[in-house]
């Protein structure tokens, strides 16, 4: 799976970091990180964060 991220869309809202905080995470400065590989064991995680982030920034592809 790999997973990436518009970042002029992404307002770093973090939303995504409660369905996936393994994969999603909010620097110090709030800037969003991410793991662009994420382990395919985490796939519905990772689909249930695409689906609730509100700019529709994350792209998840196989």
């Amino acid at each position: 799976m790999h997973v990436s991220v518009d970042r002029a869309k992404c307002d770093n809202h973090g939303q995504c970091t409660f369905s996936a905080p393994t994969v999603f995470r909010l620097d110090d400065k709030g800037v969003l990180q991410f793991d662009e590989n994420p382990d395919d064991s985490l796939r519905a995680d990772v689909d249930e964060a695409a689906d609730v982030c509100p700019m529709q920034a994350i792209m998840v592809t196989d």
